[in-house]
């Protein structure tokens, strides 16, 4: 066992760790989008409440100038038939001077109150046309919300699925690699934040770096006779050509 594990170039022990980042980089994608699917859906259950809010408020104005308005025609029509038995009571001159003052302020009143009705009138309208619009838009976001959760739960059982199969194929790629290969693998992918263990060299730099590697380095990459770690980013540093075909071979 040991001979064999010596025969294995550095080259081949490079396209292994690649190959399990690819599947390991899958699985992050998958885990990625089932974490962000519930946040979306909250934030269409947010807007959704935001517009049920808006519609009870709507009802509640609507109410008010509704109430308002019924208030006020009631008080017209008491003060048209205060109005109206106190003319019935004047007998004489005296009394129509003396009544005379109130029933002017009376009047006034009922033409204030009419002012009222016409503005609560205008504002009822306004509220109506509101709410039917907003009803229409909570109504649609509420269909919005069942058919993404809907959505979720299909695209959820589906990733799942691939996710289940990647895990397996992660456990047999992980097989073909040394054992201190592997732990330093995975001791890398858990202190960067993008779980990216294997880089490829970028314009001289290693990816998501941008320090130049330094020439030695550089060529034992190219040449992938040796592991090369970055002192920056703390990965291993492969070249683009071989990511590629990997990429090729493991996606096709």
């Amino acid at each position: 066992m040991i001979r064999k594990l010596q025969e294995v170039t550095v080259e081949k022990k490079l396209r292994d760790l690649y190959d399990l980042q690819i599947i390991d980089s899958r699985i992050d994608e998958i885990n990625s989008l089932i974490e962000n699917f519930p946040i979306e859906i909250q934030e269409i259950e947010n807007e959704v409440k935001k517009l049920q809010k808006k519609v009870e408020k709507i009802h509640k104005e609507i109410y008010f100038y509704r109430s308002s308005l019924q208030k006020k025609k009631e008080m017209i029509k008491e003060d048209e038939n205060d109005i109206k038995k106190q003319q019935d009571k004047i007998r004489n001159n005296r009394e129509l001077k003396s009544l005379s003052k109130e029933i002017e302020s009376q009047e006034l009143e009922i033409e204030l109150a009419n002012k009222n009705i016409k503005d609560f009138e205008m504002k009822l309208s306004q509220k109506e046309s509101l709410l039917e619009e907003s009803e229409i838009l909570y109504k649609k976001k509420k269909e919005h919300v069942l058919k993404k959760r809907k959505e979720l739960y299909r695209v959820i059982q589906y990733y799942q699925k691939e996710q289940k199969i990647l895990l397996k194929y992660s456990v047999i790629f992980s097989k073909k690699i040394e054992p201190h290969l592997l732990k330093k693998y995975n001791r890398i992918r858990s202190k960067v934040k993008n779980g990216l263990a294997i880089v490829t060299v970028d314009r001289g730099a290693s990816g998501g770096s941008f320090f130049i590697i330094p020439m030695q380095e550089y060529l034992d990459i190219i040449q992938r006779k040796k592991i090369v770690i970055d002192a920056h980013s703390g990965c291993i540093v492969i070249d683009a050509a071989l990511a590629e075909e990997e990429r090729k071979r493991i996606l096709s």
